[in-house]
C-alpha cells in the first residue's frame, strides 16, 4: 500500500480508487433520496396523508437496515468491485419501479425496497481501506463518505428544477427515473475501473461467513444484545403500518411479521454461536483478539449522528415549505443546506481524527451535536429564513464531522472483518433514522429535534467512558501463515 501523499487532484493510483469509489456512493445516496426533494408533487400526484408521507419516509430506510449487514458479510467474502456493480444495477431497476408506481402500495414497496440502496456506503469504507495508510485513512474515509453523502443534497438541488423542466404531472417521475438510468451506466464503468487492492497486496477474508467473528465470552453476549436494536427497529416499523397506525397491513400479517423477525434472531443467534462457540472452551490468541465493545460504541455514534441525518434529510425540505410557505424548488434547496455540509464536514472529522485523536474528536462534535439539535428546536415562523437555514447549517456541520470521525475508527478496529463492523455500524445509522422518524410521527419537529438532542447527549456520555483510543498495530496472517501487522496510529 502507497504512502505517497493525498492528491485530490491526481486520478491515478490510490487517488483514482478513492474518485471513482465515492461517485459510486453519491449516486446510490442520488436514488435513495430521490423522493424526499419531490414529496410536495408525490404527495399532490396520489393524495396522501400526512400519515402516509411520513410513513414513506420511514420506510425508506428500513430494509437499509439488514441490508447493511449482509452487504458486509458479501463484501468481505466476494469484495468490493462486485459487489458495488450489484448494487448499482439493482438500484436502477428499483428505481424505475419507483418512478412507475400506479398506486401509493406499490409506491410504498418500491420506497423500501430501495433501503437496500443504502447498504452501497459499506462497501466503499471496505475498499478504502485496503487502498490507504492509518495516517491518510480518516480523511479519505471522510471525503469518500462526505463527497458521496453529498448525493442526497444533490437530489434536494437539482431534481425539483428538472421534474419542473419534464413539466406536467409526470415531471417527478421522469427526474427520479433519471437517477436510476445513471446508477445503470455508472455500474459498468465502476467494474471495469478499480480493483479490489493496490497490486500485490492481499485481500483478507473472514475465517468463517455467515457471521462476525469475536474474541471472548463477554464479547460474544454484548454482540447478542447489539442485534436486538436492529430486529425491534423492523418489528416498529411493522407496527407503524399495521392496524394500530396507517392500517397498510393486516393485524395478522403484523403479528406473522414479528414472528418472522423473532425466528430471525434466534437463527442468527445460533449462528453466531456456531461462528464462535470456540471462545467458550478455549482462549483466543492474542494476535487474533479485538474488542467488540469498540463495535458496540461506533454503533451508538453512528445512530444519533448518521441517524439524525437520514430523518433531517428526508423532512427538511417539506419542514421549510410549511414553515415558511416556500415553494418546492426553494424549499428544496434550503432542504439540501443540511446534507450540503457533508462535502467539507464529514472528510473535516475525518481529519480532526487523524491529527487530534479519534476519541476526542468524537466527544467534541457530540456535544456539538446536542447543542444544534436544541437550536433548531427552537426553529418556527416567527424566525427569518436566512436564521433557520444558519441554524440548520450549524447543526449539520457537527453532524457530518460526527459521522466522519466515527468511520475514522471503524477500519481500525480489524482488518478482514471491516465490512462487516462497517455493515453493523452502518446498519445502527438507520436504526437511529427509523427510530427518529417514528418520534416524528407522533410528535412536532420542535420535539423532534429535541429527541435527537438527547439521544445525543447519551451517546457523548458512552464514549467518554467506553471508546478506546486506537493504539500500536492491528495483526491479519496471510494464507501462508505470515503475519502482516497493520498500522492503526
Amino acid at each position: 500500500m502507497s504512502n505517497s501523499k493525498l492528491n485530490l487532484f491526481s486520478f491515478t493510483g490510490k487517488n483514482r480508487i478513492l474518485h471513482l469509489t465515492w461517485f459510486a456512493f453519491f449516486l446510490t445516496f442520488l436514488v435513495w433520496f430521490n423522493h424526499a426533494p419531490l414529496l410536495a408533487a408525490i404527495r399532490e400526484t396520489f393524495g396522501l396523508s400526512d400519515q402516509q408521507i411520513k410513513t414513506l419516509l420511514i420506510l425508506n430506510v428500513a430494509l437499509t437496515i439488514p441490508a447493511r449487514i449482509i452487504v458486509g458479510m458479501l463484501v468481505d467474502a466476494i469484495g468490493p468491485k462486485r459487489m458495488f456493480s450489484v448494487l448499482l444495477v439493482l438500484s436502477g431497476i428499483l428505481c424505475f419501479g419507483f418512478a412507475l408506481a400506479d398506486s401509493y402500495e406499490q409506491l410504498a414497496l418500491m420506497r423500501f425496497l430501495l433501503g437496500f440502496t443504502g447498504a452501497g456506503f459499506v462497501i466503499g469504507i471496505r475498499l478504502i481501506s485496503e487502498w490507504f495508510p492509518a495516517k491518510q485513512l480518516g480523511v479519505a474515509e471522510g471525503i469518500y463518505g462526505g463527497w458521496g453523502n453529498f448525493g442526497s443534497a444533490a437530489a434536494a438541488i437539482t431534481l425539483p428544477s428538472l421534474a419542473l423542466l419534464f413539466g406536467g404531472d409526470d415531471g417527478w417521475r421522469y427526474a427520479t427515473g433519471l437517477t436510476g438510468v445513471l446508477a445503470l451506466l455508472y455500474a459498468a464503468v465502476f467494474f471495469f475501473s478499480v480493483s479490489d487492492t493496490p497490486k500485490g497486496s492481499t485481500y483478507f477474508k473472514p475465517k468463517k461467513n455467515g457471521a462476525m467473528e469475536v474474541t471472548s465470552k463477554g464479547d460474544f453476549f454484548l454482540y447478542l444484545a447489539m442485534n436486538i436494536p436492529m430486529y425491534a427497529a423492523l418489528a416498529v416499523l411493522a407496527w407503524k403500518l399495521g392496524p394500530a397506525n396507517t392500517a397498510m397491513l393486516s393485524g395478522e400479517f403484523v403479528n406473522t411479521v414479528y414472528a418472522v423477525l423473532t425466528m430471525l434472531y434466534l437463527f442468527q443467534t445460533v449462528r453466531i454461536y456456531q461462528i464462535n462457540k470456540h471462545v467458550f472452551t478455549t482462549d483466543v490468541p492474542e494476535i487474533d483478539r479485538y474488542s467488540f465493545k469498540q463495535v458496540a460504541v461506533l454503533n451508538l455514534a453512528y445512530m444519533v449522528t448518521f441517524g439524525s441525518e437520514l430523518a433531517v434529510v428526508s423532512m427538511l425540505p417539506l419542514f421549510f415549505k410549511d414553515i415558511f410557505d416556500l415553494s418546492i424548488v426553494t424549499a428544496g434547496l434550503l432542504g439540501s443546506s443540511f446534507g450540503t455540509m457533508c462535502i467539507l464536514a464529514r472528510p473535516g472529522g475525518g481529519w480532526l481524527s487523524d491529527k487530534l485523536g479519534r476519541k476526542t474528536t468524537l466527544l467534541v462534535v457530540l456535544a456539538g451535536l446536542v447543542v444544534g439539535y436544541v437550536l433548531m428546536s427552537r426553529i418556527d415562523s416567527s424566525w427569518s429564513v436566512a436564521l433557520a437555514v444558519l441554524a440548520t447549517v450549524v447543526c449539520a456541520l457537527f453532524v457530518h464531522f460526527g459521522t466522519g470521525a466515527v468511520f475514522a475508527v471503524v477500519p481500525l478496529v480489524k482488518r478482514r472483518l471491516t465490512g462487516q463492523i462497517a455493515g453493523m455500524t452502518g446498519a445502527y445509522g438507520n436504526v437511529g433514522g427509523v427510530t427518529f422518524l417514528t418520534v416524528l410521527s407522533f410528535v412536532s419537529p420542535m420535539t423532534f429535534f429535541l429527541v435527537i438532542a438527547g439521544a445525543s447527549l447519551v451517546t457523548l456520555v458512552v464514549v467518554a467512558l467506553f471508546l478506546d483510543e486506537p493504539e500500536g498495530h492491528m495483526a491479519e496472517v496471510l494464507p501462508d501463515g505470515t503475519v502482516q501487522m497493520i498500522k492503526v496510529t
